[in-house]
């Protein structure tokens, strides 16, 4: 009877299995894997089941972006902006797709084919506009949030990396910027660029970068063609890149909060990132795309002449607004070498504000640094003030 019962408790216990061995007498032992689908038994409509059966790997980021959570305080409000630079970005990138539709990027027929947007497409010269204003809109924002993100110290330890992606981010902006200028071939775009890419010559080596941006010694329909394929194509790539590790960084790391809030209180609470965040950003990109459209209609950019480059350079000549600041200090510096010493002032301090993290040693202890809010105060100011400067010399 033992002997029965004994067999009755081994019957019900599981079933081992049988390890595997090859045909050289190694062992393998068994290898148990998981679900595909751990969530095939939730109760949800037919169509949550289809959707949940082949996109259930997604399930988990959903949960994990529920759980998140951001900080609410009195300067809550800056955490909007990047999410405005993101949207802007995904205007650029939708009109764009519509305009290359149209646009042909050579020296006989770019200037034909933007006016032809402007003027014979169905809603192009809206398309154009909102395009244009778009990319304003973007860069602005980037300039918001950058500067956000620095008087509230968030680039401290340890999101240094979210700085350093962010920073390329900027800069990719402005050569967006630069880049896409030149594509209407008018005449403003045209001795603007040929004064853009000059700004190297004076400093050793430059004349081979200038070579590389106008690909030859002037610039031609060789010129248009690159800043096309770079505005277009390496661009976007690079900027999808770095904006995928700069967003990932961001869940990861979280949001976070100005130097000393946590400790005295000024959190006044925390709200899902996913939905009640996202909604509100969503509300933020609604009056942005309102603004876009009040801007294109009211305010529509020129179409201007033919770019030729055997005619004179007109009078006043200058870059795009968000370069104002650099263009002003290049004037500025008329004594000997004057251009190279403005060309090094700028360099060094573009590299000082990239590596922010790793000098201000006082944030990355959660300590006030007011040196470096000082050095941001003056960064914005110079900023600010050689933009108005320019504006009162030459206008919009």
């Amino acid at each position: 009877m033992a002997e029965n019962n004994q067999n009755a408790v081994a019957g019900s216990a599981p079933a081992k299995q049988n390890p595997v061995v090859t045909k050289g007498g190694v062992y393998k032992p068994p290898v148990e894997r998981a679900d595909a689908n751990p969530y095939k038994d939730s109760r949800i409509s037919s169509v949550g089941a289809w959707l949940q059966e082949r996109f259930s790997v997604v399930i988990p980021v959903i949960d994990y972006l529920k759980k998140k959570e951001v900080p609410k305080h009195r300067l809550s409000f800056w955490y909007y902006f990047g999410g405005l630079g993101l949207f802007f970005f995904m205007v650029q990138i939708i009109t764009g797709l519509l305009l290359m539709q149209y646009y042909k990027p050579t020296t006989a027929e770019a200037f034909t084919s933007f006016v032809f947007i402007q003027k014979e497409v169905s809603f192009g010269w809206l398309v154009r506009q909102i395009h244009a204003w778009s990319a304003n809109l973007m860069v602005l924002m980037v300039f918001v949030h950058m500067f956000s993100s620095f008087f509230m110290k968030s680039y401290r330890k340890p999101r240094e990396l979210m700085w350093l992606t962010g920073s390329v981010l900027f800069v990719l902006t402005l050569g967006f910027g630069f880049t896409g200028y030149l594509l209407p071939w008018n005449e403003i775009a045209f001795f603007a660029t040929q004064v853009g890419t000059e700004v190297p010559k004076v400093a050793p080596g430059g004349a081979f970068i200038v070579n590389i941006l106008r690909g030859g010694e002037e610039v031609t329909g060789e010129t248009l063609t690159r800043m096309f394929s770079v505005h277009v194509v390496l661009l976007p790539g690079l900027l999808l890149l770095l904006l995928s590790a700069h967003l990932l960084l961001v869940q990861i790391l979280g949001t976070s909060a100005p130097i000393g809030y946590k400790e005295t209180g000024r959190i006044k609470g925390y709200e899902k990132f996913f939905p009640t965040f996202l909604a509100k950003d969503a509300i933020g990109w609604l009056i942005g795309f309102a603004l876009i459209l009040y801007l294109s209609v009211f305010f529509p950019g020129p179409i201007g002449n033919e770019a030729n480059p055997l005619a004179p350079a007109p009078m006043g000549i200058k870059p795009e607004w968000y370069f104002w600041a650099q263009f002003l200090m290049l004037k500025d510096f008329t004594f000997p070498n004057g251009e190279l010493m403005a060309i090094f002032i700028i360099t060094l301090g573009a590299a000082f504000w990239f590596f922010i993290p790793f000098l201000d040693h006082r944030a990355s202890r959660e300590e006030k640094s007011p040196i470096f809010t000082i050095i941001g105060l003056l960064y914005l100011a110079g900023l600010v003030i050689n933009t108005y400067r320019v504006f009162i010399e030459y206008g919009w």
